[in-house]
């Protein structure tokens, strides 16, 4: 079985049929189709159109509802809170960062909350969101409602969390571009345990547990029957980083933690607090850049050992693959490709229609 290659042009029809078709409005679907197609083209496929199969299963399910506005539940000045009413989260999150970019501007600091949207896709996009829009922003995001815990606590063999990602945003300096670090709080995402299933291939270390609670490499203990963990990132840090996430995301938005007295309906619904700041009000514009560019400078100086890569600053390697699959397409695993297909189907994209796009 062979990769298909697919034009990024191609492959955002593709996502905004299946997502009309599924019962979203055009610019809903524009949304939607665009935020999974920059998260394929920035080389973060556990986030991109490989989701779609999922969303088509929510969807029909009814633990995901099209055409969802991002509610305002609560505005109290530098506090705006939202509720996602199981909307898709690429288009809630986007409207209620756009009200706490106005919001901003005339407090310095928002603090701002979504809850129990549907699945919000890569946080690493509204982290470039505000960046550009010349904000710094810390975002925590936890998940509810999924069937299973992904992630062990450390010392632990059995998941207790999601994959609970943060993303940290600074704005570009005059010449260094901004700065995006986007992660799981996992050693990988769970959406790479997908990829790397469906193309049968192993990670390069032991980033999960199996039902034993033993190290491996192989994804399928995420995906078949006994099903194992994730490992937390940074072995004890990291165990406190995933659970502070959890803490911050799910009380803060009042969406709800992963604790066993939630329902578990089967959705992929995620919580969001992000605490966005307008670093003009603390300092001077012209000295931030300047010390931000300096001090960039001063990181990449450091020298790489012979044959490796130069030091790259966050945000940076995503820079540089979508450059790269903007001109050369995007790869998908033959098992991978035929279930985005069988997506599409089942979503209702007519089959002329199917032949027409991919």
């Amino acid at each position: 079985m062979t990769d298909t290659r697919i034009a990024a042009a191609r492959l955002e029809a593709l996502a905004h049929a299946l997502l009309s078709a599924l019962g979203s409005a055009p610019d809903e679907a524009a949304v939607v189709a665009r935020h999974l197609l920059e998260a394929n083209l920035r080389g973060h496929d556990s986030h991109g159109v490989g989701m779609l199969p999922f969303y088509v299963d929510s969807c029909r399910a009814g633990t995901l509802v099209p055409n969802q506005p991002a509610r305002l539940s609560n505005d109290a000045g530098a506090i705006l809170q939202f509720a996602g009413d199981r909307g898709y989260g690429q288009r809630v999150v986007m409207e209620a960062l756009d009200l706490a970019i106005e919001r901003v501007k005339s407090t310095g600091i928002v603090l701002t909350t979504v809850s129990q949207s549907h699945h919000m896709g890569r946080i690493g996009t509204y982290g470039e969101r505000l960046a550009e829009a010349g904000l710094v922003a810390l975002l925590f995001v936890n998940v509810t409602d999924f069937p299973k815990a992904l992630v062990a606590p450390f010392g632990g063999s059995a998941a207790r969390f999601g994959t609970n990602p943060i993303c940290i945003a600074f704005p570009a300096g005059n010449v260094e571009p901004a700065f995006v670090l986007d992660f799981a709080t996992s050693m990988v995402a769970y959406g790479k345990t997908r990829v790397a299933y469906l193309a049968g291939r192993h990670f390069d270390e032991a980033v999960m547990l199996d039902a034993a609670g033993h190290p491996t490499a192989d994804p399928k203990v995420m995906w078949e029957e006994p099903k194992g963990a994730l490992r937390p990132i940074a072995e004890h840090k990291g165990g406190g980083l995933v659970t502070a996430v959890e803490f911050l995301a799910g009380l803060l938005s009042s969406g709800g933690t992963f604790q066993p007295a939630h329902p578990r309906a089967g959705g992929i619904v995620n919580n969001l607090t992000a605490v966005i700041i307008d670093p003009a009000r603390v300092a001077g514009t012209a000295w931030l850049r300047a010390e931000y560019d300096a001090m960039a400078d001063y990181i990449r100086s450091s020298p790489s050992p012979e044959g490796a890569p130069p030091v790259m600053l966050a945000g940076e390697p995503e820079r540089q693959r979508r450059a790269q699959r903007l001109e050369e397409g995007l790869t998908f695993s033959a098992n991978e490709w035929a279930g985005i297909l069988e997506a599409a189907r089942r979503a209702g994209v007519a089959e002329a229609d199917l032949a027409d796009l991919a």
